[in-house]
Parts: C-alpha cells; sequence; structure tokens
C-alpha cells in the first residue's frame, strides 16, 4: 500500500466553507480504501489559492521531501492553487519524485497541454539556473585558491584503512555545498573542476562517513 497524504483546501475562513471540507475529506477517505491506499495524514486548510506559501501546503510538501509519503490525493487539481501557485506545487511535488493523485480524474492528475508545457519549461529554467550556481560556485573557489585565500589540502581528512590510498577530496566544501542543498552530482562536478578526479559516490560516501562519525541524522 502507497502512503497517502490527503490534502483538502476551501479559500474562505467562512463558516459554511467546513461542510466542504468535511465532505472532500470523506470522499478521498473513501477513494483511498477503495484503492488501497494507505492515507497517514490529512491535513485541511482556509487559504487562498493563489497564495503557494499556505501552511499547509508546506507541511505537505516538508512530508513529500523527506520520503514519508508517495501519494498526495486531493479531490481536483483545484485544491492544490490556482494559477502559478498550481503550477509551482506540482512542479515541486514532481521534482521531488511523488505523484499526485485526483478524485476528479480517478487516479494520476490529467494536465492539458499548456500545463505539460509550463512544467518542461520550469524544469529547464531550474537546471540552468542549477548549472549556472555551480559554476558560479567553482569560478569563486578557484579565484580564492589563485589568491592564495583558500587552499583545499587544508580541508582534506584522510583516514588510512589499508588497501588502496583513499582519494585526497576538501571535505568541509562537500559539507558546504551539502548546506547549498548542492546534490552529489553537482558537488562531484564542482571539484572536479578544481582538479579532483572524484565521482559522485565518492564524494556521497564521503558525506555518509561524516555523518556516521558526527552522529548528524538528516
Amino acid at each position: 500500500m502507497k502512503k497517502t497524504i490527503i490534502y483538502t483546501r476551501v479559500s474562505t475562513q467562512k463558516e459554511s466553507q467546513s461542510t466542504s471540507l468535511k465532505r472532500q475529506k470523506e470522499e478521498l477517505l473513501s477513494y483511498a480504501l477503495e484503492n488501497e491506499l494507505k492515507v497517514i495524514k490529512t491535513v485541511e486548510e482556509k487559504e487562498s489559492g493563489f497564495n503557494e506559501s499556505r501552511p499547509g501546503i508546506i507541511e505537505v510538501l516538508d512530508l513529500i521531501k523527506k520520503r514519508k509519503v508517495e501519494i498526495l490525493l486531493v479531490q481536483d487539481s483545484s485544491r492544490l492553487g490556482r494559477g502559478n501557485a498550481k503550477m509551482a506545487i506540482i512542479h515541486q511535488v514532481e521534482k521531488m519524485g511523488a505523484e499526485i493523485h485526483t478524485l476528479a480524474d480517478k487516479g494520476a492528475i490529467a494536465l492539458n497541454d499548456l500545463e505539460k508545457m509550463i512544467l518542461e519549461i520550469l524544469s529547464v529554467v531550474e537546471n540552468y539556473q542549477q548549472e549556472l550556481r555551480n559554476q558560479n560556485i567553482s569560478r569563486a573557489m578557484k579565484n580564492k585558491i589563485a589568491e592564495g585565500k583558500f587552499n583545499p589540502s587544508d580541508n582534506l581528512k584522510n583516514i588510512d584503512q589499508g588497501g588502496r590510498d583513499r582519494k585526497e577530496i576538501p571535505l568541509k566544501e562537500i559539507i558546504r555545498l551539502r548546506k547549498l542543498d548542492l546534490t552529489f552530482k553537482d558537488i562531484a562536478a564542482t571539484l572536479r573542476g578544481l582538479g579532483y578526479d572524484v565521482s559522485k559516490s565518492t564524494v556521497h560516501r564521503r558525506y555518509q562517513e561524516y555523518q556516521k562519525n558526527n552522529e548528524i541524522v538528516l
């Protein structure tokens, strides 16, 4: 059974809208039961759909980001939001690997051609911005090295465990770049730009070792 979160929304604080919230919840719970979905939480919200920073939807996105939810279940796509807010939320959910199901579509959300095109554009722009950010970080680090303000060797953490030599990579830079939300792939690319012959898997492994040694839980 896929872990599912139910999200219901009305646009005003009027007492009369409470009936709509109750109806949405009942219908969605019934749908989840019929389709063998495991509902772990129900989030109700009385907020405008044009506001993409609603506390309820942020809670939903946070659970999806933490991999605690596989399916976001709503009555119809308008419950997610209106206009740009709706598209931004759909983009975030899909980017984090979750599915959106609606009662209206009786399954996965059905997008029209325009909505699909908007999502493609958002993805392209986001990837381009990430690439620019990586290049800026790499350029800044190279400038600091050239100016003598930064020495990567000062940040090396090498543990002699026998066998073949461990690659020398700047662990502190890996940690710093992770805090900037760079992926392990992006971090590896940045380090290679600085002359380190390192793969994504090596960066990931060193970061996991760091977490274990420092008892850090993401």
